[in-house]
């Protein structure tokens, strides 16, 4: 079963990125990208797609515009939010509307990875008959561990919520040259060879990317730029 997918995003950089993630996820065929709304409603009728991933923030106006428009006119269509919104009453509003997942950017390929599969399962489980019991309900409904408290995350072996978010800190204001490990294991004071793994986990989330420059004397050197 093919999940046709539509993404709608501003930025073209994050836009081509999903595009990436969502290709990697066996069954899913990315059918557009629209950047505007007004392009993504025309997009949504002619496409048809399954799913719609979809940017919070337009410079025409929010995205949950977009999302309520597919509700009032009862399109088949599931939305997965995608924003860097934090705040409890934006995933209220998004919850209301019936999206599937929200997803908080930076949005890690893991993650992405996991939401997809599970919307293609989802699917796969509502296309096999036209009857259901109550145990497909809870399995659709009902996650099999319980949620976390808010604010809670999860993050890998290794990886401290507090260190991570200065590091990120560090690549807040652009730097046209960007920054190596021994720049950010300076700048927070941590040591280089751990600054280089939260360097390497920002690169798998899609928050940074990685180049190797040639300093004065051909010496290679690894360094990271934010996206």
């Amino acid at each position: 079963m093919i999940t046709r997918v539509l993404v709608v995003e501003d930025d073209v950089r994050i836009a081509d990125l999903h595009r990436r993630f969502t290709e990697r996820v066996e069954g899913c065929e990315v059918v557009g990208i629209a950047h505007r709304l007004d392009d993504a409603r025309d997009m949504a009728e002619a496409l048809e797609p399954h799913l719609i991933l979809l940017d919070l923030y337009f410079p025409e106006g929010p995205g949950t515009d977009l999302l309520r428009e597919i509700r009032a006119q009862n399109l088949e269509i599931d939305v997965i939010l995608i924003t860097a919104a934090r705040e409890v009453g934006t995933l209220k509003e998004a919850l209301r509307g019936g999206v599937f997942d929200y997803l908080i950017k930076p949005v890690t390929a893991e993650r992405f990875h996991e939401c997809l599969t599970k919307f293609c399962a989802y699917r796969e489980r509502l296309g096999l008959g036209s009857a259901i019991e109550q145990h497909d309900v809870d399995t659709l409904l009902h996650p099999a561990s319980p949620c976390p408290p808010l604010g809670g995350g999860c993050l890998p072996k290794g990886i401290d919520g507090l260190t991570l978010a200065k590091v990120r800190g560090a690549f807040e204001q652009t730097e046209p040259a960007g920054r190596s490990a021994e720049d950010v294991a300076e700048l927070i004071g941590i040591s280089r060879s751990t600054a280089r793994r939260y360097l390497e986990y920002l690169i798998s989330e899609g928050t940074l990317y990685a180049d190797v420059v040639y300093g004065s004397v051909g010496r290679p050197e690894r360094r990271y730029f934010s996206r």
